[in-house]
């Protein structure tokens, strides 16, 4: 990686180490661990979307299939709960090669309906299979995941986990996007019979992109399983998948830093607007909509578009001064 790159991960590792230090309860712990967890999932969903331009309205079924592999085997079989996830990742694996490989070959709308069709599918498996997931009454009794001697069953301990995973994803990821299969990925975004024309093996990249962010959703998915040690089907829903692709939106395409703004936002933003009862959900959809009018490209783009700006008035404005 870039050495610059590396000075902004660890940047962003100390300042993450600091912040628990400086927060007053759980409750904020909490609601940390659970961004922390998203933009996991939103790092993975922007590797596909926003570099290779795949749409996929099924990620939450990736998501569920890492919770319920991992929270089935270390409940109900009394796996070793690091044993569990690793099995969650091979399930979430052959399974996203099932997928993918038939309906990648598909583009635009058409893929979308088919990842859709998916995510649908495994959300009622999550319900019906009873015997298996406990049905809608959802699963109980997932261990916490242990380091050693130590149960990482406290927001303390459970944050630095999470955090240190995801600045792994995102040092994985930054190395990715700057390779050359990153600039593949975003040959394939911009037209991929063109990328072919080129040389690229389009469709194994596609593929190996699609499994790579739904290894992403799954360790995401265990990691939430052994923190609320209770997982029902209502969590890995249709409404669930469009709530990642407005992160992801939200954060900024083909920016893995925005992912982390994305769901920070989409994360807090609920929480801050339950005051308003019944009609949050209406100033909810109104910020939303007022962010992508002004900001289409996204938050990150946006605020660095605005700072820019900024810098280009004031150096105007020093420079009109000096010939005045």
């Amino acid at each position: 990686m870039a050495k610059h790159r590396w000075l902004q991960v660890s940047i962003c590792g100390v300042v993450l180490a600091a912040v628990p230090l400086l927060l007053p309860g759980r409750y904020y712990l909490n609601v940390l661990i659970f961004i922390g967890i998203h933009t996991l999932l939103a790092v993975g969903l922007n590797l596909l979307m926003g570099y290779a331009g795949q749409i996929s309205l099924g990620h939450a079924a990736f998501f569920g299939l890492g919770a319920y592999t991992s929270g089935i085997l270390s409940a109900t079989y009394q796996v070793s709960p690091w044993l569990a996830m690793l099995a969650a990742v091979a399930v979430t694996v052959t399974v996203a090669l099932l997928v993918g490989i038939p309906t990648l070959k598909l583009t635009g709308y058409y893929l979308a309906m088919a990842t859709l069709g998916f995510g649908i599918i495994v959300h009622i498996c999550f319900k019906e299979f009873t015997w298996l997931t406990g049905g809608p009454s959802g699963l109980v009794g997932i261990p916490s995941l242990r380091l050693g001697g130590l149960v990482l069953d406290d927001p303390w301990s459970y944050y630095y986990l999470v955090w240190a995973v995801v600045l792994g994803a995102i040092s994985l990821s930054l190395n990715i996007v700057d390779s050359r299969v990153g600039r593949a990925l975003r040959a394939i975004h911009d037209s991929e019979t063109a990328a072919a024309a080129s040389g690229v093996a389009t469709a194994q990249l596609k593929i190996w992109v699609f499994v790579l962010s739904a290894v992403y959703a799954s360790v995401a998915g265990s990691l939430y399983a052994h923190f609320v040690t209770f997982i029902s089907p209502s969590s890995f829903d249709f409404m669930f998948s469009i709530k990642l692709v407005t992160m992801v939106v939200i954060g900024g395409m083909a920016s893995i830093w925005g992912a982390i703004l994305g769901a920070a936002t989409l994360t807090v933003l609920p929480e801050v607007l339950a005051v308003f009862h019944d009609y949050d959900i209406i100033i909810f959809g109104t910020i939303l909509m007022v962010v992508m009018i002004f900001m289409p490209q996204g938050l990150t783009r946006g605020v660095l578009d605005l700072v820019g700006r900024r810098r280009l008035q004031q150096s105007a404005a020093t420079a009109g001064r000096s010939d005045g």
